[in-house]
């Protein structure tokens, strides 16, 4: 059984963008969120899902620490 990470994302604004990416030899999204302030989703990685862009003003909350991303100024 594959064990992967989780993640954790909290929308820090409307609007917050959660894509996920795939694996193998052409990386194509497979997958998108959009989460509102105060919104929060947990994620993991998989066997299908090698990579998360997530747009938008958000804490990422893994297990080496906690990410703020910036939304658009």
């Amino acid at each position: 059984m594959l064990q992967s990470d989780y993640i954790v994302i909290k929308a820090k604004e409307d609007g917050v963008n959660v894509i996920g990416l795939t694996r193998g030899d052409d990386t194509k999204f497979h997958h998108t969120e959009k989460l509102d302030h105060g919104e929060v989703m947990v994620a993991q990685f998989t066997e299908h899902t090698s990579a998360m862009k997530i747009r938008g003003e958000a804490e990422i909350h893994t297990a080496n620490g906690i990410i703020t991303s910036e939304g658009k100024k």
